[in-house]
C-alpha cells in the first residue's frame, strides 16, 4: 500500500516534469521557430528538484497523499514555462528595461524545495507546532507591521521589505502562521466559542464575551488594509479566522457576523483610502480608462484590468496556443496576478480550467486530510491552509477575471515571486506531514495490528481443536 502511494506520486511528478518542458519548448517554436537552448538545463534542475523532494517523502512521510506533490510541482513547472515564455516577448518588446525573471524564480524554487525538504524531514510531527504558536505569531504580527515603514510604496501598497539586494513580501509566511495560530488557539477555546447566545432571525449568533478575539482581528485586517493599502491580504487574513472558527464551532452564526464585519470593514477602507477605491473603480469601469482622460472617472489610471479582459476574449475555449497571443501587452503585471491572463490567452477557457482544478484538487485534498485527523489542532491545520490556499486563488483569479476588484496577491506556485514560491512550498510540506499522519490512520483502521490478547484467544481457540 505503502509503495503503491509512492510509486503513483513518482509517476505523476514525471509527467507533471514532462507537461511544463513540452509547454516551453512549444512557445519557443511558436516564437523563435526553435527549441531553448536551456530546455534541457531548466528541466533537469527541476527534475533534480522534484524527485529530491519525492525522496524526502518516501523516507520521511511514507503514508503522505500521493497527490499534494504532483500537484504542486505541476503547477511550478506550468508556472516557470510561463514566466520563460513572457521572457522571450519582453526580451523583444521592452529591450532596454528587459530582466529574465526565469533564473531569478528557479533559483527561488530551489531555495523553496530545500525548505520543504526540511521540514519534511526535521518536523517530526505536526502537534510540535503547536508548542510555537504564540512565538510565530508574535514574529507574524512584526513582519505584518514591517512594511509601513517602507519608504516607499510599490505598486500602490506597502506589501515589500526592502532588504540589500533582496525584497520580501513578508504576509506570504504571514498567512502560514496565523493558520498554525488560529488552530492552536481555537483548539484551546473552540468549546467557549460555541456557545450559543440568542437567535436572531433563525440564526444562532455566539455571546458578546466571545467576539473579542474576533473584533481584534477585524482591527488587525482594517489596519493592515488602511496603512499597507493590502486588499488581499487583510481578506485572506480575516476569511481564514472565519472559516477556521466555523470549523471548530459549527456554527453558522459566526459566519454572519464575520460577513457583516466585512462589509462593514469594506465601507470604512472604502471612504478613507484612495487605493482601494481606484481598484473598485477599475473593477467597475475597466473600459473608460480608453476615453480623453476629462471622460475618466475620478481614481482611474490603469489599463490592466481592461487588457485581461482582452486576453480572456481572444482566447476563447482553446486559447491562441502557446508563444501566439500577446500577454506582454499587460507590461510587468504578466509576471505576478496577472499571469493568469497569459494562460486564458493562450490556452483558453480549457487551459484556465484545468489550472483552476488543480487548485481544487490541492484544496480537496488538505480537507480530506484534515476529515480523517483525529486530533483538533491536526483538523484545524488542515483546514486552515486549505482554506489560505482557496481564498488566494480566489482573491487573484476573481480580481483578473473582473468577478471582484483587483488584489495584486500574487497566484500559488503559478506567478512570479521568491516569497510566495517559499510560502507556498512549505505549506505543502505540512501539509504533505498532516496527510502522513492521517494516511497511518487510515493504514491502521484497514490493518490493524493484532494484540496480545486477541492473539491468545486465536491460539485457545486453534489448540484444542488441532488436539482433538
Amino acid at each position: 500500500m505503502v509503495n503503491r502511494r509512492r510509486n503513483t506520486e513518482l509517476v505523476l511528478i514525471v509527467g507533471a516534469i514532462a507537461l511544463g518542458m513540452l509547454g516551453y519548448a512549444s512557445a519557443s517554436l511558436a516564437l523563435n521557430d526553435t527549441v531553448p537552448g536551456k530546455l534541457y538545463l531548466v528541466g533537469g534542475v527541476l527534475a533534480v528538484m522534484a524527485l529530491a523532494a519525492h525522496a524526502a517523502v518516501r523516507r520521511f512521510a511514507p503514508y503522505a497523499d500521493p497527490l499534494i506533490l504532483p500537484v504542486a510541482v505541476l503547477l511550478s513547472s506550468t508556472g516557470l514555462m510561463l514566466i520563460a515564455r513572457l521572457d522571450i516577448s519582453y526580451r523583444v518588446e521592452f529591450p532596454k528595461s528587459f530582466s529574465a525573471k526565469t533564473p531569478q524564480q528557479v533559483m527561488w524554487m530551489a531555495i523553496a524545495v530545500v525548505m520543504f525538504i526540511a521540514v519534511v524531514i526535521f518536523l517530526k510531527h505536526h502537534r510540535v507546532l503547536q508548542r510555537y504558536a504564540y512565538i510565530l505569531m508574535t514574529v507574524a504580527l512584526v513582519l505584518l507591521i514591517a512594511p509601513v515603514f517602507s519608504p516607499s510604496d510599490t505598486y500602490g501598497a506597502k506589501r515589500w521589505i526592502q532588504l540589500p539586494g533582496a525584497t520580501i513580501e513578508p504576509d506570504e509566511y504571514v498567512k502560514l502562521a496565523i493558520a498554525v495560530f488560529f488552530a492552536a488557539y481555537l483548539t484551546v477555546n473552540r468549546d467557549a466559542l460555541a456557545l450559543v447566545g440568542r437567535k436572531v432571525w433563525g440564526i444562532s449568533l455566539p455571546r458578546g464575551r466571545n467576539l473579542g478575539p474576533v473584533i481584534a482581528v477585524w482591527v488587525v485586517s482594517l489596519l493592515v488594509l488602511v496603512f499597507e493599502n493590502d486588499l488581499g491580504t487583510s481578506l485572506i487574513f480575516f476569511g481564514v479566522f472565519v472559516i477556521m472558527l466555523y470549523v471548530a464551532t459549527e456554527r453558522t452564526g459566526w459566519v454572519v457576523v464575520g460577513l457583516l464585519m466585512a462589509v462593514a470593514g469594506a465601507g470604512i477602507v472604502g471612504s478613507t483610502s484612495s487605493h482601494v477605491v481606484g481598484r473598485v473603480v477599475a473593477w467597475l469601469h475597466p473600459m473608460d480608462i480608453f476615453l480623453p482622460p476629462s471622460q475618466r472617472p475620478a481614481g482611474l489610471v490603469s489599463d490592466q484590468a481592461a487588457q485581461a479582459l482582452f486576453s480572456f476574449g481572444s482566447g476563447g475555449i482553446l486559447g491562441t496556443g502557446l508563444g501566439q497571443g500577446h500577454p506582454w501587452l499587460i507590461g510587468f503585471a504578466g509576471q505576478s496576478d496577472f499571469i493568469l491572463s497569459t494562460v486564458g490567452e493562450e490556452l483558453g477557457l480549457a487551459g484556465i480550467t484545468a489550472v483552476l482544478l488543480l487548485y481544487v484538487l490541492l484544496v480537496e485534498r488538505g480537507l480530506r486530510t484534515a476529515i480523517v485527523l483525529t486530533d483538533p489542532f491536526g483538523k484545524l491545520l488542515a483546514a486552515g491552509f486549505s482554506a489560505a490556499l482557496a481564498l488566494q486563488v480566489f482573491v487573484v483569479a476573481g480580481g483578473v477575471t473582473g468577478l471582484i476588484p483587483l488584489t495584486g496577491k500574487a497566484l500559488p506556485f503559478l506567478a512570479y515571486g521568491g516569497s510566495s514560491a517559499v510560502a507556498n512550498w512549505l505549506m505543502v510540506a505540512v501539509l504533505i506531514k498532516l496527510s502522513d499522519a492521517a494516511g497511518r490512520i487510515t493504514e491502521e483502521t484497514l490493518n490493524p495490528t493484532p494484540s496480545l490478547a486477541t492473539t491468545s484467544e486465536a491460539l485457545t481457540a486453534v489448540v484444542p481443536r488441532a488436539a482433538g
